[in-house]
C-alpha cells in the first residue's frame, strides 16, 4: 500500500517537478533560438522520475550517475539552474565551466557523477563507485540511471555481473520510457519486463511506477535502505513516457499523436495535482501560484546564464590533463 505524504511534501515535489518541467520547455526554446547547438535530450514527462528517486537518497553523500538527459538531475540534487543553463550555453559559470555542455552535467558537491554520451557508458561507472564504497566500508549507495535501449548495451551485462558477484550497492535503474531512439522496445529485447534481466545475474528486482511520484518516491525509499542495508544490488525498472521526440531533433513520427494524447493523460504532474486536491494538500488557485513562483526561477536561471561570460582562451588548456 503506498503510504501517504505530509502536504508540505507534495508541495515540495509538485514545485520541483514543475520547475524541472519548465526548465526544459525553456531549454527547448533556447536551441530553437540557437543560443547552443549539438545534441540536446529534453526530459519532459519523466520529471517523477528524478523527483521520487533522488529524494529517497542521502543527496551530497550517495553516488548518482546517468546517461545524456541529463539537465534535470543534478537541479534535483541541489544544482543551481542557472548554473546548469551556463553549461548548456558554454558559459565559464556552468557546472563544467562549459565544457562539457548538455550531455556531460556534471557535480563533485553534489556527487552528481555526470551525463555520459556513451550509451550504457555510466553503468560499469556506477558499478566502479559501488566498489569504492564497499571498499571504504562506507554506508552509501551508487545510483545509476540508463534508458531503455541501453539495457541492450554489453556493458550493462557486463556491470551487472560484476556487482553481483562483489555485493556492489548499486541501484540500476532503467527509465523505461518505451522508445530507444525512434524505435519501441518490443522490437528490439524479447522482454516484455526489463527488470526480469536481473534474474541472468541472481540479483534483486522491482517494478515501479514512475508516473506516480509519491508511489516511486515510497518504492525508492524501501529499496535504498535495503540496499545500505545489505550492500546487494538491485535492477530497477521505473516505466514512464517522454512527450518530446528523442532529441530536439526528432520529430517523432514514429508514434501516433493518439499514443501521445493518451500518455498525456497520465502526466505525473496533472497525477499529482489531482492527489494534493484530493488531500487537500493545496487548492486549485495555489497552482497559479505555484506557476508564477517557477517562472521567475526560470526567467533568473536563463538571465544568470546569458549575463555570464565565455570562457578565456587559455581554458582550453585547463582540465585538459590529470
Amino acid at each position: 500500500m503506498t503510504q501517504k505524504l505530509s502536504n508540505q511534501l507534495l508541495v515540495a515535489f509538485y514545485k520541483e517537478m514543475l520547475l524541472g518541467r519548465r526548465l526544459e520547455e525553456r531549454i527547448g526554446q533556447l536551441y530553437v533560438q540557437q543560443k547552443f547547438s549539438g545534441f540536446c535530450h529534453l526530459y519532459i514527462g519523466q520529471e517523477a522520475v528524478s523527483t521520487g528517486c533522488l529524494n529517497a537518497i542521502r543527496k551530497g553523500q550517495d553516488y548518482v550517475i546517468t546517461g545524456y538527459r541529463d539537465h534535470v538531475a543534478p537541479v534535483v540534487l541541489g544544482m543551481d539552474p542557472g548554473v546548469m543553463i551556463a553549461e548548456l550555453l558554454g558559459k565559464v559559470t556552468g557546472c563544467a565551466r562549459g565544457k562539457g555542455g548538455s550531455m556531460h552535467m556534471f557535480s563533485e558537491k553534489h556527487r552528481f557523477m555526470g551525463g555520459h554520451g556513451i550509451v550504457g557508458g555510466q553503468v560499469p561507472l556506477a558499478a566502479g563507485a559501488g566498489w569504492k564504497i564497499k571498499y571504504n566500508k562506507e554506508d552509501l549507495v551508487s545510483l545509476c540511471f540508463l534508458g531503455d535501449a541501453a539495457s541492450n548495451q554489453g556493458q550493462f551485462h557486463e556491470a551487472l555481473n560484476m556487482a553481483a558477484i562483489w555485493d556492489l550497492p548499486c541501484i540500476f535503474i532503467i527509465e523505461n520510457n518505451k522508445y530507444g531512439m525512434g524505435t519501441a522496445i518490443s522490437r528490439t529485447c524479447s522482454l516484455s519486463n526489463l527488470s526480469d534481466r536481473a534474474k541472468a545475474y541472481n540479483m534483486r528486482q522491482a517494478v515501479v511506477d514512475g508516473r506516480n511520484v509519491v508511489n516511486t518516491y515510497n518504492q525508492m525509499k524501501e529499496i535504498v535502505e535495503e540496499t545500505r542495508k545489505t550492500s546487494k544490488p538491485i535492477l530497477v525498472e521505473i516505466q514512464t513516457y517522454r512527450f518530446r521526440g528523442h532529441s530536439v531533433s526528432d520529430p517523432g513520427n514514429y508514434r501516433t499523436k493518439e499514443e501521445v494524447e493518451k500518455e498525456r493523460s497520465r502526466d505525473c504532474l496533472v497525477l499529482l495535482k489531482e492527489t494534493m486536491l484530493a488531500q487537500k494538500a493545496a487548492k486549485e488557485d495555489d497552482f497559479e501560484k505555484f506557476e508564477e513562483e517557477i517562472a521567475d526561477k526560470v526567467d533568473a536561471a536563463v538571465a544568470f546564464a546569458e549575463d555570464s561570460p565565455e570562457p578565456e582562451l587559455d581554458e582550453l588548456y585547463k582540465h585538459v590533463l590529470v
